[in-house]
């Protein structure tokens, strides 16, 4: 028997051995995977020194022309089929640290030389990223199972099966009610919606709360206050000074695009590019302030330019951020460390957005400029006369000009000061005698000059010469007293040719101080006459021009490109410095990239259709993966920001191609539809109950066998319980507003800026409508990990701090609406408290509340009716003078709608 069992062992083990011998033999065909096994290797060991940043001993490891091209050494450091004789492969594996690499750190494992060696084996095959290549349709699992509902649940089903995990039950009707109202409204539904679909039994009653809730008008708000983030959007404009911004009518564009489901591609063609569409309207103009959303340095002494270039590259920065998922601004001073981009295709692009008229002025020039009512009607009819006696292009030219004072030279150009200077870096200002210069404007067939500016003295003159102070005198102008308001004036001025610098000097009889400054000058405008001098009607068209030129208007920051006259060139910034100029560069886009296409121009709008053609591999990724992560608290892609090498891989590529493909080509870019297609999965639909193998085997949920609990945004804590307390205001729309704020937040430099507290309604309208100072945010919107908007955030990343309890059960705003909510709960329940208590939850939660819970609220409600029989002065605190009824029954049941505003369930979404 001994012998016979012997003999099993023996067979059992040189079975064993078979197998494990298949099994490397199967491991050794399979060819080394770039992305996958080499990548990650070289970005985590070795792309510090041999890479974007450094490329040490001449050896970069980045692109495939450098890393197969020749070292400093004359040779190779890979050749691809020889490992043995790579250097690569010597240095890697040397015994002397001196010499072996990775230098001065933990030498690689020996499995992962034996990746190296192995691939550098097969070729050295470079691969290229996931995120790199353009979306192609997807294969779509061949699954059956009853759980399944529609197409992304067979790509969820595979990737559980594979898991060894199984889909949770749907949730109850209730639960999906509440979540899908905050997925897409932001919201609680309404009472008509939650009615309508608590009551209805078929089969469509989900796909019609769906549609409901997708044709809300507080979808468009929803939606925007995750863009704004994105935009950067705030109410001033950043920095020390950080001065008001009056830019809300891009948040009214964005509210007013997402709820016409204007398409993805038009929605980001006209915020990149909507000044350079064909005979674009003012709203195509105002969607462009979504790159005026930049910071502006309004402090006195800073340099304009830098500013300026700061803010173009923030431009470049937020565009592929936004857009493209990508760390881009990792360029700016060198190749990427860790993608294929190159320091030179950062500066490629940012000559798209380098030719915009704006440089960092206080006015925030350039403006969109909407007329009244009145001056609406003289526009229409000044327009009308011009086309009938002008050109074409006239009448384009002068209705464009008074809509955006646009092309005009702004004074911070001007240089050369003597007793002068740029006043705050703003206004070219002289004092008697003080003279400055105006360079490189172009004369040639200007017979016409324009001018803004002010001044407190009688008098004065300017005079203004061609080129040297001692030049030719091309004008004296007497400047009147404008007692301090800025005034236009046109005079005309002598023909001449070409371009020329402009030297003036300033001289009022009046100035006795020699300190005083005689005059501020904004901007000039050189140019020809107003056109159709002689034909009928031309005074009244002029006249009106003119008062138009001068009416008070609404101003939105647009963008604007340059004139033919001040076209700027773009040069590469040694090592990242502005002030550093090398080579210059025309636009263009990585070579990595999707070409741009046939036949469009080099300019903003060339780069908006490039950026949303079909070939583009990382827009349509983009935005999927947003719009996924807002919905099940993570992206496919977990990294929303970083889509490249170093981000988190997507847990369903296929899913996330096959969603992106069916964006751009079966929905049209329509995001409603886009949205309607993940809500109506099973795997949106799944209870968020969890048991302990689902914990164990799936901690986080990347696999979807269960819907995630995930804490609401600072918005939607504030939006719904305006709405349950019946106190949120249904306007929409308008000037940001300032709903109570505690005393001493703003301490606004240089100013007497104050948080003025909004009246009436205004102090209870959504928080997408609430004033952001970039530097002192609303302080319980950044508490629950609100942005402060001083550039993109693609993400927010959520936190759990003790501040976030504080908030919820202390903050003023919290206790005003419990008052309110205190309320609604006696005029829903009667006069009896358990039942006012069972139906404020109903009211909130959409379902009956359970024993348990009512138990616990009852005996508070209990507690804090004894405590405030006995203590007046305390419930007179609790419920403020002006609240009534003041009784220890309202402030008993103002405690318990506190307790309740602060249930996980009420802050989580389930």
């Amino acid at each position: 028997m001994k012998i016979l069992y012997s003999k099993k062992i023996i067979v059992l083990l040189a079975l064993l051995l078979v197998i494990s011998a298949l099994y490397k033999l199967a491991l050794s065909n399979q060819k080394v995977d770039y992305n996958t096994q080499v990548k990650p290797i070289i970005n985590k060991k070795c792309i510090s020194c041999h890479g974007g940043v450094k490329q040490e001993s001449g050896f970069s490891l980045l692109f495939q022309e450098e890393a197969l091209g020749l070292t400093e050494s004359g040779k190779p450091a890979i050749i691809p089929g020889d490992p043995e004789g790579s250097e690569l492969i010597i240095r890697i594996t040397e015994k002397d640290p001196d010499e072996r690499m990775p230098y001065k750190h933990e030498a690689l494992s020996k499995d992962e030389i034996e990746v190296f060696r192995q691939w550098i084996k097969e070729g050295a095959k470079w691969g290229e990223h996931w995120a790199y290549v353009s979306v192609k349709k997807q294969d779509i699992p061949d699954l059956n199972n009853k759980w399944i509902r529609n197409d992304i649940d067979r790509f969820i089903y595979e990737k559980l099966e594979e898991q060894k995990l199984e889909p949770s039950t749907e949730a109850d009707k209730a639960t999906l009610l509440r979540r899908l109202s905050l997925d897409l409204i932001g919201l609680p539904a309404s009472s008509g919606i939650s009615k309508k679909y608590l009551q209805d039994n078929s089969d469509k009653a989900y796909e019609n709360l769906v549609d409901d809730l997708l044709a809300s008008p507080r979808y468009g708000e929803r939606w925007t206050s995750n863009w704004l983030d994105i935009a950067r959007y705030a109410d001033t404009r950043g920095y020390e000074a950080d001065r008001g911004r009056i830019i809300w009518k891009y948040r009214d564009w964005l509210i007013k695009a997402y709820n016409s489901d204007k398409p993805y591609n038009d929605f980001l063609i006209e915020q990149l590019a909507g000044d350079l569409m064909p005979n674009p309207d003012d709203a195509k103009y105002i969607a462009t302030a979504f790159h005026r959303n930049t910071m502006t340095n309004d402090e006195g002494g800073t340099d304009n330019e830098e500013f300026r270039t700061s803010a173009v590259m923030d431009r470049v920065n937020t565009t592929w951020s936004a857009t493209m998922g990508t760390t881009f601004n990792c360029v700016q001073c060198h190749s990427h460390p860790y993608d294929p981009f190159k320091a030179d295709e950062y500066y490629k692009f940012m000559a798209f957005f380098n030719n915009t008229r704006d440089e960092d002025t206080n006015a925030d020039y350039p403006l969109l400029r909407q007329y009244n009512t009145q001056d609406s009607l003289k526009l229409v009819q000044l327009t009308g006369w011009l086309n009938s006696n002008t050109s074409e292009a006239q009448a384009k030219k002068y209705f464009n000009f008074l809509k955006t004072w646009q092309p005009t030279i702004n004074s911070l150009q001007c240089d050369q000061f003597v007793n002068a200077a740029l006043i705050s870096s703003w206004f070219a200002g002289l004092r008697n005698n003080g003279t400055c210069r105006l360079k490189d404007v172009v004369l040639q067939d200007k017979t016409q000059l324009m001018f803004r500016y002010k001044t407190n003295f009688d008098g004065g003159k300017w005079s203004i010469y061609l080129d040297t102070l001692n030049g030719k005198l091309l004008k004296t102008v007497p400047l009147a007293n404008t007692k301090g308001e800025w005034k236009i004036v046109t005079v005309a001025i002598p023909a001449e040719k070409g371009k020329h610098n402009l030297f003036f000097k300033y001289y009022s009889p009046a100035i006795k101080n020699p300190d005083d400054t005689g005059v501020l000058f904004e901007w000039f405008q050189f140019d020809i006459p107003f056109p159709g001098k002689g034909k009928a009607g031309y005074e009244l068209a002029l006249s009106n021009f003119n008062q138009l030129m001068q009416a008070k208007v609404d101003e939105t920051p647009i963008m604007i490109e340059n004139n033919l006259e001040q076209l700027r060139t773009t040069h590469i910034f040694e090592r990242g410095n502005w002030m550093v100029k090398g080579n210059k560069v025309e636009p263009g886009v990585p070579g990595i990239m999707n070409p741009m296409p046939a036949n469009v121009p080099k300019n903003r709008l060339g780069m908006a259709i490039w950026l949303t053609d079909k070939k583009n591999p990382l827009v349509a990724r983009t935005m999927v993966n947003r719009l996924w992560e807002q919905l099940f608290g993570f992206g496919i892609a977990e990294t929303l920001e970083d889509l490249g090498s170093q981000g988190i891989a997507p847990t369903h590529k296929e899913l996330l191609d096959h969603l992106s493909w069916q964006f751009m080509n079966e929905y049209n870019w329509s995001m409603k539809r886009l949205l309607k297609e993940i809500v109506m999965s099973a795997a949106y639909r799944q209870s968020s109950a969890v048991t302990e193998e689902k914990l164990k085997t799936d901690p986080n949920n990347k696999f979807y066998s269960r819907a995630s609990r995930i804490r609401l945004s600072a918005e939607q804590l504030r939006d719904q319980a305006l709405e349950v307390s019946n106190v949120l205001s249904k306007k929409m729309y308008g000037p940001s507003v300032m709903p109570f704020q505690p005393e001493g937040i703003w301490r606004s430099p240089y100013n007497g800026e104050k948080w003025m507290m909004s009246a009436g309604e205004d102090q209870y309208r959504r928080a997408v409508y609430t004033y952001l100072k970039r530097t002192a945010p609303y302080p319980s919107m950044m508490t629950f990990d609100g942005s402060a908007r001083e550039s993109c955030l693609p993400r927010r990343i959520r936190t759990n701090t003790p501040l976030q309890a504080l908030t919820s059960l202390n903050d003023s705003t919290t206790l005003v609406i419990s008052r309110s909510l205190a309320l609604r709960m006696k005029e829903l329940g009667g006069k009896e408290s358990n039942n006012q208590i069972s139906k404020g939850y109903e009211a909130m939660m959409f379902k009956p509340i359970s024993a348990k819970k009512l138990k616990a609220l009852s005996d508070l409600y209990a507690e804090a009716l004894r405590k405030y029989k006995k203590d007046k002065t305390a419930m007179n605190q609790l419920m403020g003078a002006k609240d009534k009824p003041a009784d220890p029954e309202t402030a008993s049941l103002v405690i318990v709608a506190g307790a309740m505003l602060n249930m996980d369930e009420w802050l989580n979404k389930n």
